[in-house]
């Protein structure tokens, strides 16, 4: 349980396990914060503005549609991102006691991690593949690599394939809603 505390996992959603491997880890996580005596809110951050960036926004939005039984706060029609993360957090801790606070974001990585989905203990930090200095979000975070980090990370959000973008997405959806629905 310490290790799972300290580290980050990588989950490749063409990998034969790796679903199952993330809705256990999820599992553990939410238990080992008490979701069952908390508010879980999901907090999908980007902006369909970039290919790239809209991987947060298009999770929200497929969760809002199926209804799951918790808050989500992000979609492609009200999208969190650089100018409302603050008072978007600041609207959360006002209206749930004690949230737990999922947060998905698109990252910037390692050539090899691209296409793999990330999940951690903490918090992330939205905006640093893009030098933005926005606030530390999540109890858990999930992210997806969308691209490689470079010079112009800007630039390669931008350009990052839809199909990459959707398929991270999808594997995220699923894993939420598994644990949730079912």
């Amino acid at each position: 349980m310490n290790t799972l505390r300290k580290t980050v996992k990588y989950f490749n959603p063409s990998g034969k396990n790796s679903y199952s491997e993330f809705c256990s880890c999820l599992s553990l996580m939410l238990d080992i914060n008490n979701a069952d005596a908390r508010d879980i809110v999901i907090i999908c951050i980007g902006s369909d503005r970039a290919t790239g960036d809209c991987l947060g926004p298009l999770v929200g939005n497929m969760l809002v549609k199926c209804g799951l039984p918790v808050s989500v706060y992000g979609t492609l029609d009200h999208p969190v991102h650089a100018r409302n993360l603050s008072e978007t957090l600041n609207k959360i801790h006002a209206c749930h006691y004690n949230p737990l606070i999922i947060a998905i974001d698109a990252s910037l990585g390692h050539s090899k991690h691209v296409g793999y989905v990330t999940l951690g203990m903490g918090s992330l930090k939205p905006g640093t593949g893009v030098e933005k200095d926005l606030p530390q979000v999540g109890d858990i975070c999930i992210t997806g690599i969308v691209n490689v980090s470079g010079v112009i990370n800007q630039m390669l959000l931008q350009t990052t394939r839809l199909n990459l973008v959707m398929k991270l997405s999808d594997f995220i959806y699923r894993g939420l809603t598994q644990l949730f629905i079912y």
